[in-house]
C-alpha cells in the first residue's frame, strides 16, 4: 500500500478542504463558467468615460496574492493575460444576516493557488489600480500544493524566479505560474511555427504527416531508439528523421511538401541537445540548393520578424556577453575546407582517412576507428570552427563522404551541393540538392553499411523501399531541415534547449 507525506501546509490545505465540503462548497464544481474577460483587456481599455461597457464582468483566475483587510480582501488572480485585482467586501459578497460563505471561503476558506472566478464592475481604486469591485465569488478548484514564493514589484512583475533546474523542469506547470517570462518563451515558440507555416502555405506548400515508428531508421546519421510492434511481431524504430518518406511525397507527385517533426535519437543530452526534438523538414521539386539558401534567408528574416518585431535578436547576458544577431538577408557563404584551413591552418581538401586522422591528432581532437572519411572532417569543423559562426552563415560543398543522401556537385568533383546554416555557433538547418539517381544512391548506402559494420552506430541503414521509390523517378528536388528547439532558443535568448521544451526528458524521479 503505497503512502503520500505532506508538509504543515499541505496537511493545512486538506483540512480546508474538507471544512469546504463539510460546509456544503464544491471545491471542484463541474459547470461552465462564463468568463466574459482578461485582464490586460480590462486594464488597457478601461476609462472613468467607457465603464458602463465594464459594468458586468466575469473573469477567473488563479489566486496569487491575498491582502487580508478584516472586512475587505484585496485578492489578485493570474489568468491567461496576467494579473488583476479584486476588491472583495464581506457586507457586498453576503448582503444578508448569513455570513457563512465569507467565513468557510473567503476568510478561512481561500489559499494562494486556488481558482476563483467572480463578477462584479470595473473600478479604479484611490492608489490608481484598475481593478473588480466583486458582487459574486466561486471557488473553482481548490490548490492542495503551496506554489514556490516569489518576490513581485508593486506593479506585479516578478524579479525573482525560480531558477532552480531540477524545479523548472520536473514541475513546467508551476514553473509557468510563477515565472511569466518561461510563459512568453513558449508563446513565442508558437509563434515561430506558426510564421513558418504561413510561410510555406502562402508559397503553396502542403503539410503533411509521416510514420514515428519505422521499419528502418533512414534519413539522418544518428543512433537510433528501438522498440517493438507487437502485433506484427517486428522491431521498430522510433524516428530519426522524416526525410526518405518525404522524398517518397515528390516522387508521388507532390512538388512541395513540409512536416513538423517529432525526431528522437539516442544520443547525448547537453544544452543543445535532447533525445526529443522537433524539426521541420521540406522538399521541394524542380529546385536547387542555391534556391533553398535564397529561400531560407526569406523564411528566417521574416518569422524573427513575427516573433519579435525586428530580424535582429539579443544572445546573452547578464553573465556572458551580449550578442546582436541579425537574421537580415543575405548571408555569408564559405566552403567547408575554407573555414577548416581558416581556423585550423589546415588544407584538409586532398587528405585521406589516414591524414584525416594525423590532423585530428595535431589538433587534439579524440576519434576512434569506427570513424570514416566523412566523420573525421565533421569532426574536425564540430571542433575548431562551428563556434566562430555567430551571425548566419552558409557553411557549403561538403565532401560526398559526410553526406549519403546528396547529389554530388556539378563543377567541383568530390564535394555535394549541400549547406548547413550556422548561428551563434551551433548548426540550425541542413540542406541538399537531393540525390535523385537510384544507382548511385544505393551505392551510397553501401558505404554507409560497411560503416555499420565497423561499428559506427550513427551510419544509415539501406533503406530498400526508398530505393524502389527513387527507381520510378523523383524529379530534381531541393530538400532542408531545421533545428526548431535551437531556432527558438536564438529568437528567445534562452541558453540551453531544456528551457525551450515544455517536458525535457530527465531520469526517473522518486514519488511517494
Amino acid at each position: 500500500m503505497s503512502t503520500q507525506s505532506f508538509s504543515e501546509q499541505e496537511k493545512i490545505r486538506r483540512e480546508k478542504l474538507q471544512k469546504l465540503k463539510e460546509a456544503g462548497v464544491d471545491p471542484y464544481p463541474a459547470a461552465l463558467y462564463p468568463v466574459s474577460h482578461f485582464s490586460a483587456d480590462i486594464k488597457d481599455q478601461f476609462t472613468e468615460e467607457n465603464k458602463e461597457a465594464f459594468a458586468q464582468v466575469c473573469v477567473a483566475g488563479r489566486i496569487m496574492s491575498i491582502n487580508d483587510k478584516g472586512k475587505v480582501f484585496f485578492i489578485k488572480i493570474q489568468d491567461k493575460q496576467g494579473l488583476i485585482q479584486l476588491y472583495v467586501k464581506r457586507d457586498e459578497l453576503c448582503p444578508g444576516e448569513d455570513k457563512s460563505f465569507w467565513e468557510n471561503v473567503v476568510k478561512h476558506g481561500l489559499d494562494l493557488g486556488d481558482f476563483i472566478g467572480v463578477t462584479g464592475f470595473v473600478f479604479i481604486t484611490k492608489t490608481g489600480e484598475t481593478s473588480i469591485h466583486t458582487q459574486t465569488l466561486t471557488l473553482l478548484a481548490k490548490s492542495l500544493k503551496p506554489l514556490p514564493v516569489v518576490k513581485r514589484d508593486e506593479e506585479g512583475n516578478v524579479f525573482d524566479e525560480v531558477t532552480d533546474p531540477e524545479f523548472k523542469y520536473r514541475q513546467r506547470y508551476a514553473d509557468l505560474v510563477i515565472n511569466p517570462s518561461v510563459r512568453e518563451t513558449f508563446i513565442k515558440r508558437t509563434k515561430l511555427i506558426n510564421s513558418i507555416r504561413d510561410f510555406l502555405n502562402a508559397h503553396g506548400a502542403l503539410e503533411v504527416d509521416t510514420p514515428v515508428l519505422q521499419t528502418i531508421p533512414g534519413g539522418a546519421a544518428a543512433r537510433p531508439f528501438i522498440t517493438h510492434h507487437n502485433a506484427l511481431d517486428v522491431p521498430f524504430y522510433m524516428r530519426i528523421a522524416n526525410e526518405l518518406y518525404l522524398k517518397r511525397l515528390v516522387v508521388g507527385g507532390f512538388d512541395w511538401v513540409y512536416e513538423f517533426s517529432r525526431n528522437f535519437r539516442n544520443e547525448g543530452m547537453d544544452r543543445t541537445h535532447n533525445p526529443e526534438f522537433t524539426v521541420l523538414e521540406f522538399y521541394v521539386a524542380y529546385k536547387d540548393y542555391f534556391w533553398m539558401m535564397e529561400t531560407t534567408e526569406q523564411l528566417l528574416e521574416k518569422a524573427a520578424i513575427d516573433v519579435n518585431g525586428t530580424a535582429e535578436v539579443q544572445m546573452g547576458g547578464p553573465s556572458t556577453s551580449l550578442r546582436t544577431i541579425s537574421f537580415k538577408a543575405p548571408y555569408p557563404r564559405v566552403s567547408i575546407y575554407d573555414a577548416i584551413k581558416e581556423h585550423t591552418g589546415h588544407d584538409v581538401s586532398t587528405l585521406d582517412e589516414e591524414g584525416l586522422r594525423a590532423v585530428c591528432g595535431e589538433l587534439h581532437i579524440h576519434v576512434d576507428k569506427t570513424m570514416g572519411k566523412g566523420k573525421l572532417i565533421d569532426e574536425i569543423f564540430g571542433a575548431k570552427c562551428e563556434a566562430h559562426y555567430i551571425q548566419p552563415t552558409f557553411i557549403i560543398d561538403y565532401p560526398v563522404e559526410m553526406s549519403p543522401l546528396t547529389k554530388k556537385h556539378r563543377s567541383k568533383p568530390g564535394l555535394v551541393e549541400r549547406f548547413e546554416l550556422m548561428v551563434n555557433g551551433k548548426e540550425i538547418a541542413n540542406a541538399y540538392s537531393e540525390l535523385n539517381d537510384p544507382v548511385e544512391q544505393r551505392e551510397r548506402f553501401e558505404e554507409q553499411a560497411k560503416l555499420l559494420e565497423r561499428g559506427d552506430e550513427e551510419a544509415m541503414f539501406i533503406d530498400y523501399d526508398f530505393l524502389r521509390a527513387l527507381e520510378y523517378g523523383m524529379p530534381p528536388t531541393s530538400g532542408i531541415g531545421f533545428g526548431i528547439d535551437r531556432l527558438v532558443m536564438l529568437l528567445t535568448n534562452q541558453p540551453s534547449i531544456q528551457d525551450v521544451l515544455f517536458f525535457p526528458q530527465m531520469r526517473p524521479e522518486k514519488m511517494d
